[in-house]
């Protein structure tokens, strides 16, 4: 969600800062901000919108010191103004912060003497810190004794004037790094915004809090006492953060998934059958559980008719944000299953960790090794999507069900379902998905020039059955999310049980129809909807174009494709319209409105 990035520096920090803020830019932020310390002395200055109002600032208003903390805000308490901005002072000391302070009311009625100028929970913890100092703390001992009182979850940097060979650092259920350098150190929310700076990143793990100074880090664990944590190594390639001459992150994202799918099938099936951890024994499970948010969701929700058709093994799928206050029983012989991009997403973690202890196994799919879903699984498999700039995802959807896909295969093998030669069937159908891909690629004009009708809507619904009920819940996302229309989708299968009744001439219907078994009863559906002067979209291959078109508004034809690559297939026509329909109406497709890369708070 929001960005923190701190540097002991030994040159002027802030357009160092400003420049890793940019680099935080795609997890979402509605104001950023930057507090250095220059001959001792605490001073900030912060804007309301993108960075470049920030750097504006700077350029008439410098901000002097090698010594700074910096952060992008997206709104929870308070709206986007610049006294809601990060960081926020009280006397002494600056904080910038991540996540939801809970009892930050108590606190502030606690400290009711003071004068607070935001609406922020943030800024209570500031006030907590300097009340701390004032009462004869030093600025370390004031900072554990601020961070003792918090409830929520949170990743935080302080910052003390006459203190500029200091900066401490926690977390609680927020990711925080600690960059190294010579003569240098450095802390951020995210090792892609210290990859220019430093390739050696220590993340902190639960509770942690850290002293880091331009010698080194100190590290206390949530009983303060003296922890060290592992020094890793990040891939140079986490620096590289560009659109490759695309107009938006998104498209770069879209065009690059053939690449990225083919990494993963290389890496997960090298011959003719997956190949996998071996505590991924699937004859250990009666049961799997799938748990994650947003997109990640549908693609789990795929994966269910994929692992009880292909594999046999019933599946349930559930939204970590209720699975989590459910407190589900769990039966003997379970696999719980977790899938995240960032691998930092607050509740899909907190549902993991409701799980460790009661599932036989936790396992997660996740796009960022280093995160705190990977270090706190049993098995952590990475989907190789490389770094995914735009909010909305694309590339990590796809690989996301491309993994799931060879999990299914890999328990349909163990489980005497498929036999070897038929499992080498449908992982080389995967080795040609790219090709595929890439056809639909080429479709990019034909589905913009679609867009272009849909941008004129108010309301839109996508329809499609078994996998493609799935694909069209994720379609629908996309739509609202990039375009701001409303959207819905719907099993068609029950179409009649209410959404037929918003069918007329004025609304939209997509329509995921490949030419499976269930082609003719999604047909039979969409003819229902067209009886009623609804404007359908087809999306289907040749066979169904042949069969079905007559009376569509329009109709895109796709390559043939199976149960496992129909959804990856699939889904690049619904980014793409989603996309365009964005373009369309001038929306900012890399960082939709109100929405964040990373969900790191409730």
């Amino acid at each position: 969600m929001c960005g923190i990035v701190g540097i002991l520096g030994t040159h002027e920090v802030a357009p160092l800062i400003l420049e890793a803020l940019k680099r935080l830019e795609y997890r979402g932020y509605d104001s950023a901000g930057i507090a250095t310390l220059d001959g001792g002395d605490l001073d900030r200055r912060r804007a309301v919108g993108k960075l470049i109002n920030l750097s504006d600032r700077l350029v008439h208003d410098p901000l002097p010191g090698k010594t700074g903390i910096g952060h992008t805000r997206w709104a929870t308490h308070g709206a986007p103004t610049e006294a809601n901005a990060h960081p926020h002072q009280k006397g002494p000391v600056a904080v910038v912060h991540n996540g939801i302070i809970e009892n930050y009311r108590a606190l502030r009625a606690e400290l009711s003497g003071s004068n607070f100028e935001s609406e922020t929970d943030t800024e209570t913890v500031a006030h907590l810190c300097a009340h701390y100092m004032a009462e004869g703390l030093p600025p370390r001992d004031a900072a554990l004794a601020t961070i003792a009182r918090l409830e929520g979850a949170f990743a935080l940097c302080f910052l003390f004037e006459g203190e500029d060979d200091l900066i401490v650092a926690a977390r609680k259920g927020s990711p925080l790094a600690i960059g190294h350098g010579e003569g240098e150190m450095f802390v951020g929310s995210d090792a892609i915004a210290l990859a220019p700076l430093t390739d050696r990143i220590t993340y902190l793990e639960e509770g942690d809090h850290a002293f880091v100074t331009r010698s080194g880090v100190e590290i206390l664990d949530e009983n303060q006492a003296p922890v060290t944590r592992a020094e890793t190594r990040i891939e140079a390639r986490a620096a590289v953060i560009d659109k490759a001459g695309y107009k938006h992150f998104m498209a770069k994202e879209i065009h690059e998934q053939p690449v990225v799918f083919t990494e993963a099938l290389g890496r997960y099936a090298p011959g003719a059958a997956p190949v996998f951890p071996e505590a991924l024994d699937f004859t250990r499970f009666d049961r799997i559980v799938l748990v994650a948010c947003g997109t990640g969701y549908y693609s789990c929700l795929t994966a269910k008719y994929w692992f009880e058709q292909v594999a046999g093994l019933p599946c349930e799928v559930d939204v970590a944000s209720e699975f989590r206050y459910r407190e589900p029983p769990v039966a003997p012989r379970t696999l719980a299953l977790f899938v995240s991009q960032s691998g930092e997403t607050a509740d899909t973690l907190a549902a993991l960790r409701y799980m460790r202890g009661r599932a036989d196994l936790v396992a997660s799919l996740v796009n960022v090794g280093t995160s705190s879903i990977a270090r706190e699984s049993d098995v952590a498999l990475a989907i190789m999507a490389g770094v995914e700039v735009s909010v909305a995802s694309t590339k990590a959807y796809v690989n996301q069900l491309g993994v799931l896909a060879l999990l299914a295969l890999h328990a349909a093998g163990q489980r005497g379902v498929m036999t070897p030669a038929e499992l080498s069937a449908e992982i080389e159908a995967l080795r040609h998905l790219p090709e595929q891909m890439r056809h639909v690629l080429a479709l990019e004009p034909r589905i913009a020039a679609i867009a272009t009708r849909l941008a004129e809507a108010k309301s839109a619904l996508f329809l499609g059955r078994g996998v493609m009920y799935a694909t069209a819940l994720e379609a629908a996302l996309k739509l609202k999310e990039l375009s701001y229309i409303h959207a819905e989708a719907y099993a068609s299968g029950e179409l009649k049980h209410g959404p037929i009744a918003l069918i007329d001439r004025s609304l939209p219907v997509l329509v995921f129809a490949p030419h499976d078994a269930l082609f003719d009863k999604t047909v039979s559906n969409m003819q229902e909807v067209m009886a009623r002067g609804g404007q359908v979209t087809l999306v289907t291959d040749a066979a169904g174009a042949a069969t079905a078109s007559e009376g569509t508004a329009a109709v895109l034809t796709l390559p043939s494709a199976g149960r496992l690559t129909a959804p990856m297939l699939y889904a690049i026509p619904a980014q793409l319209l989603a996309y365009h329909t964005a373009i369309a109406k001038g929306t900012d497709v890399d960082q939709p409105r109100n929405l964040a890369k990373s969900v790191t708070v409730e």
